[in-house]
C-alpha cells in the first residue's frame, strides 16, 4: 500500500538515469526516491529486446512490489522503447513515466532543419522511435507545404560502447577532459554521417541541433559542447521527464516538510553506484 510519503522508483541499466534523477530531485526536493542501477546487465542498448523486457520487469517488480513505489520512472531510452507498454499493462493504476529521445524539442529548436541524434542501437531500432521520428517528419512536411520552412532531417547514429565508456569514467574518478579516448569516441560518432561535421561554418552545412538520446550522454554534456561549439543547440529529456512526473503525482505529492533522499540499489556493487552518484553530483546525502 502506497501513500504520499512513499518513494518514487527510478531505474536504468546503469548510471545513465542519474541525469534524470538529478532533474527529478531538483523539481521535487521533498520526495524520496529509490534508484536501481541494473549494472550487472548493462548496457541495455546493445542487448536483445526480449532481454531488456525481462530485466525491466524484474527491476520494476523490485521497485513497485518490493519498495512500494508510488510512481515509476523508466530512466532509460532503450527500456522505455522495449518495455514500457509491458510495465503499464502489469501495473495499470501506477503512474509510469518513460523517456524518449528529445526529437520534438529538437524539431522546434532547429533553424537549418539538420538534427543529429546520438542514441543506443536498441533505441534507434525500436518501433517506438521510428514512429516518433516519422510522425515529426510528416508534421514538418505538412507545415512546410504551407510555410516553406525547409526539410527536417534527422541523422541518427548508434553509439555502440559510449554508455559503457561513460560508466568507466566515473569509476576511474577522471574528468572527461582527462579521457582523450572518450572525447575521440564522441567526435567519431558526431562525424559518422554526411553531411554533418563539427563546427561547420558554411551555411546549411552541418547540424545545428544535437539530441543526446541516451540518459548517459547528458552526464558528459560539456564534452559534446566542446566538440560542437556554442552555435549548436543541445537537447535531452531530463527536465521534461521530471516535470511530467510531477504533473502525474498531483494530489500524491510528498508533504513539503518531508526530507527528501535517495535509497541506492544495484544488481552489482551498490558502493560503486553511490560513488558514481557522488561523482556526477547527484548524491547529496
Amino acid at each position: 500500500m502506497t501513500n504520499i510519503s512513499s518513494p518514487i522508483g527510478v531505474f536504468d541499466s546503469g548510471i545513465g538515469g542519474l541525469s534524470i534523477l538529478k532533474a527529478l530531485r531538483s523539481v521535487m526536493p521533498a520526495e524520496r526516491f529509490v534508484y536501481f542501477a541494473d549494472s550487472a546487465h548493462n548496457p541495455y542498448g546493445e542487448k536483445p529486446e526480449a532481454f531488456v523486457v525481462e530485466r525491466s520487469l524484474a527491476v520494476a517488480r523490485e521497485l513497485v512490489e518490493g519498495r512500494r513505489s508510488k510512481a515509476l520512472v523508466v530512466a532509460c531510452n532503450t527500456a522505455t522503447a522495449a518495455a514500457i507498454h509491458v510495465l503499464r499493462a502489469q501495473w495499470p493504476e501506477l503512474p509510469i513515466v518513460g523517456v524518449e529521445p528529445a526529437l520534438k524539442p529538437a524539431a522546434l529548436a532547429t533553424r537549418s532543419g539538420r538534427v543529429l541524434v546520438l542514441a543506443t542501437r536498441g533505441t534507434l531500432q525500436s518501433v517506438k522511435f521510428a514512429q516518433l521520428k516519422a510522425k515529426l517528419e510528416a508534421e514538418h512536411a505538412a507545415s512546410d507545404a504551407n510555410n516553406n520552412q525547409g526539410t527536417l532531417q534527422f541523422t541518427c547514429v548508434p553509439c555502440d560502447g559510449l554508455a559503457d565508456r561513460i560508466e568507466q569514467l566515473s569509476a576511474s574518478g577522471k574528468r572527461w577532459q582527462d579521457a582523450p579516448d572518450l572525447v575521440a569516441l564522441c567526435a567519431g560518432f558526431m562525424t559518422a554521417s554526411d553531411p554533418f561535421s563539427l563546427k561547420n561554418e558554411e551555411k546549411n552545412k552541418g547540424f545545428d541541433t544535437l539530441v543526446l538520446g541516451c540518459t548517459h550522454y547528458p552526464l558528459i554534456r560539456d564534452a559534446f559542447r566542446s566538440l560542437a561549439g556554442d552555435a549548436v543547440t543541445i537537447v535531452d529529456n531530463a527536465q521534461p521527464v521530471a516535470l511530467r512526473t510531477m504533473q502525474l503525482l498531483r494530489g500524491k505529492e510528498a508533504p513539503s516538510e518531508q526530507v527528501g533522499g535517495v535509497v541506492w540499489r544495484s544488481s552489482a556493487e551498490e558502493a560503486q553506484l553511490v560513488q558514481a552518484a557522488r561523482y556526477w553530483g547527484v548524491a547529496q546525502d
